[in-house]
């Protein structure tokens, strides 16, 4: 059944889909960049496609190429980890997850027990930054829960997690304030107009238009220090839903007027394609599918709440 299967091509044509590269192929499996080459167009010639198209500063998969990448890495992953289970003491019972500093501190790591409680087999690496992850180049991180609008075609996208943006303050600040302009806290990411424009559509729709020139102004590079001043009482914060969600759950910040809600993007987790047939990887995809069901329900009582 195996006999005429081009293994060694196809150990190849996975290791150029992921690094979209054959030179960085070659480093990886120690061969040149010509036997690779060569492998390739032999598994090209054995499936009757193009698996590839040739860009200038690399690789680029085909459909077909895309396709075949994510049976042929998930298969690998498969055959690794049964080669794993049979050693004495297997090691493959772990997996690293990438997301920002913000999202990690104000919602994975406090439920995170949750999944330990779940599957103790499995050790969880948790990769915080704030520089995106190329999956497919980088094989140490199994999973990435990404923040944006954008789509990824080239990805397996588990599950996603909406949100959307109020305004909130410490239970002190919010029964001062009024129509006079309060003291703000915001956040200014790199390149990133999302808090200004943010601002400024709930000002519109709040029918605040002078909360635009606040009494004071408080700048934070991250959502979790943002929050943190608010708690402490140094201003209105616009906030995630999804950020603020355990602080208003404690108490420590109460919603501004939770009628107004301006639109935010969405956290994405995200993997290789066949990735997520590793058993932690599926094991974490399951409870993370989970815990964002339960998130985004929430999210729609409180929202019937406030319309209440």
């Amino acid at each position: 059944m195996f006999a005429t299967l081009p293994v060694t091509a196809l150990r190849t044509f996975e290791a150029a889909a992921r690094l979209r590269s054959f030179k960085l192929a070659a480093n990886e499996l120690s061969v040149t960049p010509t036997a690779v080459s060569h492998q390739v167009k032999a598994l090209e010639r054995h499936v009757g496609c193009a698996l590839f198209d040739r860009v200038p500063r690399g690789v680029r998969l085909t459909d077909k190429g895309a396709r075949l990448f994510a049976g042929v890495h998930g298969a690998l992953l498969d055959v690794a980890q049964a080669l794993d289970a049979l050693r004495p003491a297997p090691a493959s019972g772990a997996l690293t997850v990438s997301t920002t500093h913000s999202f990690a501190a104000l919602w994975l790591v406090p439920r995170l027990g949750r999944f330990h409680q779940a599957h103790p087999q499995y050790l969880l690496r948790l990769d915080a930054t704030p520089d995106p992850v190329d999956l497919l180049q980088d094989a140490s991180v199994d999973v990435a829960i990404r923040y944006s609008r954008e789509r990824y075609p080239a990805l397996h996208a588990a599950c996603v997690l909406p949100e959307w943006f109020g305004v909130y303050g410490a239970p002190a600040r919010i029964a001062q304030a009024g129509r006079r302009a309060p003291a703000l806290v915001t956040v200014r990411w790199r390149d990133s107009p999302l808090y200004e424009q943010g601002w400024q559509a709930w000002c519109d729709a709040a029918g605040l238009p002078a909360w635009r020139r606040p009494a004071a102004e408080h700048a934070y590079t991250e959502e979790h220090y943002a929050l943190q001043a608010a708690i402490a009482g140094q201003g209105l914060v616009l906030a995630s839903s999804v950020m603020v969600s355990d602080s208003v759950a404690a108490g420590t910040l109460v919603p501004f007027r939770p009628e107004i809600r301006v639109a935010g993007s969405a956290y994405t987790a995200l993997c290789a394609p066949g990735r997520e047939r590793h058993p932690p990887v599926k094991a974490f995809l399951a409870w993370l599918r989970k815990e964002f069901r339960g998130q985004a329900l929430r999210g729609g009582q409180d929202k019937a709440d406030a319309r209440g």
